[in-house]
C-alpha cells in the first residue's frame, strides 16, 4: 500500500450480505464527517470474505446508498476478497510462531465440553475449553478453525527484547477511545484476555478464510487508518484486535465506539429490518437530510 499522510483517515467497512439500514447510515456519515472536519480522508472498504453470503447486488446497493447520502471516497475501494493471500500469509506467520492451533470442534462439541470437560482437556477458559489446544499448527485438516492460543500470545508479548529487562506485569498494550460509550484509555489485561476472550478463531485452513478479528486489523494497517469509527457493540472485540496488532507489529489506531441506532423497543437494528433500510427511505421519497435528522446528525 502507498504511504499516507499524518491526517485523519477513517473508514466505513460494511459486508455485502444485506441492505444498509439507519445504523449503517449513522456510522458511515459520522466517519465521513469526522474525517472531513479534520481535513482528512474517508475510505470505503467492502468486507466480503463471507463468500457464502456476500452478493454482488448487495455490494452495488452499498455504493448507491452511500452516494445518495452524499458520501464520497477515493478509488479503488479495497475489497477483502481481492486480498485473500495476504490474510493467509499473516495466518501462516502466526502459525509458524506457535501461536495458532487447528480446531475441529463443532459448536455442539464445545457446548458439551463446557458442560462436562473430558479428562486431560484442561479447564474451560472463556467460550472455548481448549479441547484441541495440543494440536500442532501443521496438523491442519479441511474445515478446521485456526485458533489463537491466548496464553502463548500473551507470553510472546511479555518476552523482553534484547538488552531489556522482563516486562513483568506491564500492560500488554492499550488503546484510546474517544466515543461516548467507553471514553478514555484502556489497558489489555492478561487475566481478562484468557478468562473472558479465550482462544479466538482467526481463520481456517482454506486460503483467505479469515475472521473479522484478523482481517480488519490487517486492513486498517494497510490503509493507514488512524481512527476507527464503529458501533459500541464492537468495543469488546477491540481488546484481542489490539493484541493482534502488537503480535504483528502493526500500529494501533484511535477508536471511537459510537452509540447504536435502535428501534422503538430499544433493540439494535439488524440487516433483516428492511423497514429501516436506506433503500426503503429512498423509495419512499426521503431526502438525505431526512436520514441525517433521523439518526441525530442533522
Amino acid at each position: 500500500m502507498a504511504c499516507h499522510s499524518g491526517l485523519m483517515r477513517t473508514r466505513f467497512a460494511p459486508s455485502p450480505t444485506g441492505p444498509l439500514h439507519l445504523g449503517h447510515a449513522y456510522s458511515a456519515i459520522l466517519a465521513h464527517d469526522m474525517a472531513r472536519a479534520a481535513h482528512g480522508t474517508f475510505l470505503l472498504r467492502i468486507e466480503d470474505t463471507d463468500l457464502a453470503r456476500a452478493r454482488p447486488e448487495w455490494e452495488s446497493r452499498i455504493y448507491e446508498d452511500l452516494h445518495w447520502l452524499g458520501l464520497g471516497w477515493p478509488e479503488p475501494v479495497l475489497r477483502q476478497s481481492d486480498h485473500l493471500a495476504r490474510y493467509a500469509a499473516a495466518i501462516d506467520a502466526l502459525g509458524a510462531r506457535g501461536l495458532l492451533y487447528p480446531c475441529g470442534c463443532s459448536r455442539a462439541d464445545i457446548r458439551a465440553a463446557l458442560a462436562a470437560p473430558q479428562e486431560g482437556a484442561g479447564p474451560a477458559e472463556g467460550p472455548y475449553p481448549g479441547t484441541c489446544r495440543g494440536r500442532p499448527y501443521a496438523d491442519r485438516r479441511p474445515g478446521d478453525a485456526l485458533r489463537l492460543d491466548m496464553a502463548r500470545a500473551i507470553a510472546a508479548l511479555r518476552q523482553a527484547p534484547p538488552g531489556q529487562g522482563p516486562r513483568g506485569d506491564r500492560p500488554l498494550g492499550q488503546f484510546r477511545d474517544t466515543g461516548p460509550e467507553h471514553p478514555g484509555r484502556h489497558d489489555l489485561d492478561a487475566a481478562d484476555l484468557v478468562a473472558t476472550r479465550g482462544d479466538l478463531v482467526v481463520g481456517r485452513k482454506e486460503l483467505g478464510a479469515t475472521s473479522y478479528l484478523l482481517a480488519s486489523v490487517l486492513d486498517d494497517a494497510a490503509q493507514g487508518i488512524t481512527h476507527v469509527i464503529r458501533g459500541a457493540d464492537l468495543f469488546e472485540i477491540t481488546f484481542p484486535q489490539v493484541l493482534l496488532q502488537r503480535l504483528l507489529g502493526l500500529p494501533t489506531p484511535e477508536y471511537h465506539h459510537h452509540r447504536l441506532i435502535r428501534d422503538e423497543t430499544g433493540k439494535r437494528l439488524a440487516k433483516r429490518d428492511d423497514a429501516r433500510a436506506i433503500a426503503t427511505y429512498r423509495a419512499e421519497g426521503a431526502r438525505p437530510e431526512t436520514i441525517r435528522r433521523l439518526v441525530g446528525l442533522a
